[in-house]
């Protein structure tokens, strides 16, 4: 039995048709959710491997916060010194 090859022309004219499908598109749309879900798994993942980093050196929430106060409060003061 004989392969035949596609030319070049017959490939470019399928990848063409095969853009326009519906179905192509359908699963495309799929496959980004599934890319976003994954990305969003590691993301959590990897926040709550920080997390316990953070907490087992005694890092707490209300540290975290006193020190965004502390931040905030010297940028509040530099602008009002920049005025």
């Amino acid at each position: 039995m004989r392969r035949t090859f596609s030319t070049d022309e017959q490939i470019e004219r399928e990848i063409h048709e095969l853009k326009q499908s519906p179905y192509v598109a359908l699963a495309r749309r799929e496959q980004r959710l599934k890319y976003k879900q994954r990305q969003q798994l590691y993301t959590l993942r990897n926040l709550e491997k920080r997390g316990r980093e953070l907490a087992a050196i005694g890092v707490t929430v209300d540290t975290i916060d006193e020190h965004l106060e502390e931040i905030e409060l010297e940028e509040a003061q530099q602008d009002i010194d920049n005025e």
